[in-house]
């Protein structure tokens, strides 16, 4: 099949700053810094300037910065953290690698994000962290999480692993709660050229603890004083990640830029378009729509060469892998109901205008061919 429009293109984004890339990529060769090093170190520094923390982790994935983050926080088997079943599997699977137990709290409809007035009936003695997930890159409503979490004495810990950038009142996600978590998956809006993460905080000793466990739990080289992990960035990716550090709010410019033009044209088609909440910024790593009839769309689509994504088909407490004999089909309707619902469609910042009208009108046909249905 003749793609027209590409869910992701990653490899225009790497040709248009190819040069810096490559350079970048020749100096950690020369200096064979390769694990940690000065690039990792650099890395940390200015990507917590850019999160408006005062200290940052370097890990090899989001799942290992959630771990470390955690664990950092004192969460312990016989725990409870609460976070919502409408994510990627990889938040429920970091509260699990600790011991604890994952509690759910559904979705707000219109922001994806998690019901904030139904965090304090989930909470009990057990209760240790909220993981409030910044889904498609908007942010979940920090101040009514962080009252909830004040009151209880409880940890939060931001999943932003699709939110960089994204901000909450004018403030950076990720700088709002006790610690906050990335990704630089490839696709992410700043993606490694392989797997990445890391944790930002403002807390000096959650920093050391998250920078000893990531690095076997030694402080000095073969003095293990903690059982840890070997969740090490190595230094290709954070001399890369340097570089497209720079860029990333050009890029959500362009990437807003997009949303817009889908909102304008879908937004009048009867369909729901995202929604950008009052109290946040949207950076878009995803722009999902909801409709009734998602299987025909998305085929009628993938027949015209236009690559769509589904974000997420099955909530975590569904998942076969996952599933809590506690929890049951219709527990958590909203997540349910949007997981059969939600498509998403191409953006990234090199979109063209060609590209975007593309998608555009074959979305309107799409629906004009299921009503007709």
């Amino acid at each position: 099949m003749n793609i027209q429009v590409p869910f992701l293109d990653l490899k225009t984004q790497y040709l248009s700053i190819q040069t810096e890339i490559n350079d970048a990529i020749h100096k950690v060769l020369l200096s064979s810094q390769f694990i940690l090093g000065q690039e990792v170190e650099s890395f940390e520094a200015e990507f917590a300037g850019y999160c408006d923390s005062s200290e940052a982790v370097a890990v090899n994935s989001g799942t290992s910065a959630l771990h470390l983050a955690l664990l950092a926080a004192g969460v312990k088997p016989g725990d409870e953290v609460i976070t919502v079943p409408f994510t990627f599997v990889a938040t429920v699977a970091a509260i699990e690698y600790t011991g604890a137990t994952p509690v759910f709290v559904d979705i707000d409809q219109s922001s994806y994000t998690i019901q904030v007035e139904q965090i304090e009936s989930a909470i009990t003695e057990k209760t240790k962290a909220i993981v409030p997930v910044h889904l498609y890159g908007q942010s979940a409503d920090m101040d009514a999480i962080l009252a909830t979490a004040r009151k209880h004495n409880l940890i939060v810990i931001e999943d932003a692993a699709q939110a960089h950038g994204a901000t909450y009142k004018g403030h950076k996600v990720g700088s709002l709660g006790d610690i906050g978590c990335f990704s630089f998956y490839p696709g992410k809006n700043l993606g490694a050229y392989g797997e990445g993460g890391i944790a930002v905080t403002n807390d000096p000793s959650f920093a050391e603890k998250m920078r000893i466990l990531r690095n076997w739990g030694q402080r000095q080289r073969y003095y293990h004083s903690e059982r840890g992990f070997n969740y090490r960035m190595d230094g290709l990716q954070g001399a890369i990640l340097r570089v497209k550090l720079k860029y990333i709010d050009k890029w959500t410019e362009q990437r807003c830029r997009v949303a817009k033009q889908y909102d304008d044209y879908l937004g009048n088609l009867g369909i729901l378009v995202p929604k950008v909440m009052p109290y946040s910024s949207h950076v878009y790593h995803i722009y999902a729509l909801r409709v009734f009839d998602r299987a025909s769309l998305q085929t009628l689509l993938q027949s015209k060469g236009i690559q769509t994504g589904i974000h997420y088909p099955i909530p975590v407490h569904l998942q076969e892998g996952y599933r809590d004999r506690r929890q049951t089909k219709n527990e958590f309707p909203n997540s349910e109901i949007a997981a059969n619902e939600v498509l998403s469609l191409p953006i990234y910042p090199e979109m063209t205008q060609e590209q975007v009208c593309t998608v555009c009108k074959a979305v309107e046909e799409g629906i004009q061919y299921v009503k007709r249905k």
